[in-house]
């Protein structure tokens, strides 16, 4: 069974950091295509950072420079550094595995910048 659970999420000022963890299992993590997204109430889900295999990473425009996305292929982890936190950072974040068994999502840690 696939899963992926999200933590390290919380309360944070303005730039402040924050570093997430996906903890994957019940596929062959080394071969999957992992990403972070994130979502705010009234709108779509869109990509923060991507990481493939080998581990060539892509970011939205957005976070370039401020976020860095990285994985551990031993533990079958997945993180995002989080950096300079911005108010529009608000938002769910959720990681996602993308495979030979298909896509999964987890589900879902609440990332909140307010001061």
């Amino acid at each position: 069974q696939v899963q992926l659970v999200e933590s390290g999420g919380g309360f944070v000022q303005p730039g402040g950091s924050l570093r997430l963890s996906c903890a994957a299992s019940g596929f062959t993590f080394n071969n999957a295509f992992m990403s972070w997204h994130r979502q705010t109430p009234g709108k779509e889900r869109e990509v923060v950072a991507f990481i493939g295999t080998p581990e060539i990473t892509t970011y939205a425009d957005s976070v370039k420079g401020r976020f860095i996305i990285s994985r551990d292929n031993v533990k079958k982890m997945v993180y995002l550094q989080m950096n300079d936190l911005k108010l529009d950072d608000t938002a769910v974040y959720y990681c996602k595995a993308s495979g030979p068994e298909g896509i999964s999502w987890g589900q879902g840690t609440q990332v909140t910048v307010s001061s």
